[in-house]
């Protein structure tokens, strides 16, 4: 499998994180703070609307990325494409579920830099 030579899309971006209040993922929220690496899971080949799903270190699902960034992500990452998270900004449990975890999002490179500093360096 060719690992894909650049995301489809901008390579670092921010995102809430949606489904964080379904299945005790909010106690998994509460154990999160700013500057947390998480990790980035796309639904398996073959799945009909797949999801980018947004996992704590040790393996708890915390919620999935908005449908609009999945249904390219996903596709990008099971063809070779790398990204990494970390959480940006954690809201209390007064603000909206789909508001209350911000993420930052770094797509990757064959390499593992992205495609934006891979850029500027062929610039320089």
């Amino acid at each position: 499998m060719e690992t894909p030579s650049t995301p489809p899309h901008d390579e670092h971006f921010r995102t809430p994180v949606y489904g964080t209040v379904f299945a005790r993922r909010t106690d998994v929220v509460h154990r999160l703070r700013v500057g947390d690496r998480l990790i980035l899971v796309p639904d398996p080949p073959g799945t009909d609307s797949p999801f980018v799903w947004v996992h704590a270190r040790g393996g708890d699902v915390v919620g999935h990325l908005p449908e609009s960034i999945s249904q390219w992500m996903a596709p990008w990452m099971l063809e070779g494409g790398r990204a990494s998270a970390f959480v940006e900004k954690l809201e209390s449990d007064d603000v909206a579920s789909w508001r209350r975890l911000i993420i930052e999002v770094r797509c990757y490179v064959g390499g593992g830099e992205s495609a934006g500093a891979r850029s500027r360096a062929d610039e320089g």
